[in-house]
């Protein structure tokens, strides 16, 4: 009897936490990938045992700020935004003058060792010449303290002619970086010793060129069972993308091939989850292995994928003296036990899953997870304006979306901040206060890839002439053939592919200077729509048009939904106050 009561008090106690929502009994070995939902590539993930048995990732950002995005989890479920790497303008100056919208800040490697932790990467300057050295500017980055965005050092530089650089620590106490040379010149995995306090790096030497594939990227070197193993992505980051490994008994090499390379891609294969490379490994807190990579979700045809390269992970199995094995990847994944489901993660950001009621209050701050394109202007954006509380005040730039030529803008930035698409389907909406007093001052909603990828809805001052079509199953009784200057509801694109017509209609008197509802709700895997309409009315709630969401799928990043206020190249001010803001996850497409 005394052994049942003991049994019993013993389980009710493992049940606590669960009872009281902190945790719950372990799951089975069943997730759902990606892991990291929407624009988070070239994932880089470690587990922290010190650190209260966390695990951490980071992720490339390109021209995003605050940059390189860092997610926590003590579950391997459950990811919560912890801060970013790169936060303050003075750490990294040189992001405002990157051109291209594939520049920025490419893959970057986590690392923590002997209580610091350590990211390592390349801000690229894409749009320099292949040969010019001053295209790849490595950096590392130091904190003793991952959730204290504040902690993270200024930029330590160090020379290499490449990218996707990679810390390591050997037994002997020296240390190296690894990296990828710049493919195009030549291709190789380079190697040379390296101090990470300083930057002064030795002789780069090549160690391996990978197993053939196009622009062998992406290297981590591991040393397990007095194996030095190196992880490799080759075949570019399209639909040819895979992970190759080799092995050798010392850093230097020579590296001898896997003899299953690739050891995971989903290359010819119909599987909704294409692209599958840039890989790092990581063991659990029960010495499991598991593998992240990236992947974008658009099936073989890749021709729908707003949201990017996203993470995913599968488990792997590694055997004494053996190459690791790794699952297959899909939506649905089995493996290894995982962690106790726990919610318990400190940090500023939301969960990866949660959407967005976010109301401006006074006093408080913009939320972790809000985006800009390359470093804002502060001034630019102010919570609860004088006279305009709950409100988030955007004052205009100079420069549109699209700014000088759909790649660089200069110094004075752009007035746009946004938050990530993480879900297949979505309704995400503001409220909108603006009043334009003068020609092309124009507020509203972008559905934003890169400067020249992006499909915007906005409220803008035009002659009524302009107009294209009048306002749907709306008696806008404004003359359309007038010079006279009229609100007009505007959408435009831009894309290297054909995006629909310009619209330009008249937005009906009875809502002129009233507060608008604009919306952008994804409703299939393949289309968006645009909607509009008076704010204390949703019955009035009019669709402007469906787009097709391949005019925002290319390049290297993912969409951000945000808002924006422009003078359009004219010397304006009249701000825009939004409201209401709502990102409303309504499904996730996995096969």
């Amino acid at each position: 009897m005394l052994h049942v009561i003991i049994g019993i008090a013993v389980w009710l106690a493992a049940l606590v936490p669960w009872a009281l929502g902190i945790e719950s009994p372990p799951h089975n070995s069943t997730y759902y990938n990606p892991i990291l939902p929407g624009f988070h590539p070239d994932p880089s993930c470690i587990f922290v045992s010190e650190w209260n048995e966390t695990f951490f990732c980071a992720s490339s950002s390109f021209n995003a700020f605050p940059g390189i995005p860092l997610h926590a989890s003590k579950d391997l479920h459950n990811w919560k935004l912890i801060g970013h790497v790169l936060n303050r303008q003075e750490q990294l100056p040189r992001l405002a003058e990157t051109n291209r919208s594939t520049s920025g800040i490419w893959a970057p490697t986590l690392r923590y060792n002997d209580g610091t932790f350590w990211l390592v990467t390349t801000l690229v300057d894409d749009d320099l010449p292949e040969e010019d050295a001053l295209r790849w500017d490595n950096i590392i980055f130091k904190s003793d303290d991952p959730f204290d965005s504040s902690a993270w050092s200024e930029a330590i530089h160090f020379v290499f002619e490449g990218y996707d650089t990679s810390p390591v620590w050997d037994v002997d106490g020296k240390t190296y970086i690894v990296g990828a040379h710049a493919w195009r010149i030549f291709p190789g995995i380079l190697l040379a010793e390296a101090d990470f306090t300083t930057g002064e790096v030795g002789p780069w030497e090549g160690i391996w060129n990978g197993t053939g594939g196009a622009a062998p990227e992406g290297p981590h070197i591991y040393l397990q069972d007095s194996w030095y193993y190196i992880l490799a992505a080759e075949g570019g980051t399209g639909l040819e993308h895979m992970v190759t490994m080799a092995r050798s008994k010392t850093i230097h090499g020579p590296y001898e091939a896997n003899s299953a390379n690739p050891v995971l891609t989903n290359t010819n294969t119909t599987n909704y989850f294409q692209t599958v490379g840039h890989a790092d490994l990581f063991q659990d807190g029960s010495g499991n292995w598991w593998g992240v990579a990236l992947s974008t979700r658009s099936g073989p045809e890749y021709l729908y994928y707003p949201m990017g390269r996203e993470t995913v992970m599968v488990p792997v199995t590694w055997r004494i003296d053996e190459f690791p094995i790794w699952s297959p990847l899909n939506g649905e994944m089995s493996g290894w036990p995982l962690p106790f489901n726990t919610l318990a993660i400190d940090g500023p950001g939301p969960l990866i899953s949660e959407g967005d009621e976010i109301d401006f209050e006074p006093g408080s701050v913009l939320p972790s997870h809000f985006t800009y394109w390359r470093f804002p202007i502060p001034e630019s954006y102010t919570i609860s304006a004088p006279g305009y509380p709950s409100t988030l005040r955007l004052d205009p730039s100079k420069l549109n979306l699209t700014a000088l030529n759909g790649n660089y803008a200069g110094p004075n930035g752009q007035t746009f901040i946004g938050r990530r698409q993480q879900h297949t389907l979505f309704t995400y909406s503001v409220d909108m206060i603006f009043s334009p007093e003068s020609l092309e001052e124009e507020a509203g909603i972008s559905i934003f890839l890169t400067q020249n990828h992006h499909l915007d809805l906005g409220v803008v001052m035009l002659p009524a002439s302009s107009s294209t079509i009048a306002f749907p199953s709306v008696d806008s009784n404004i003359p359309t053939n007038s010079s006279e200057l009229v609100p007009q509801l505007r959408f435009r694109g831009i894309s290297y592919v054909a995006v629909p017509d310009e619209i330009v209609m008249p937005i009906p008197r009875g809502w002129v200077k009233k507060a608008l509802r604009l919306e952008i709700k994804a409703h299939n895997m393949t289309h968006y729509s645009f909607s509009a309409g008076p704010a204390d009315a949703l019955s009035e709630m009019r669709t402007i048009l469906d787009v097709s969401n391949s005019v925002v799928s290319w390049g290297f990043t993912g969409v951000i939904l945000g808002i924006y206020c422009t003078s359009n190249g004219y010397e304006q001010n009249t701000p825009a106050y939004f409201s209401k803001w709502r990102y409303i996850p309504q499904g996730q497409f996995r096969n």
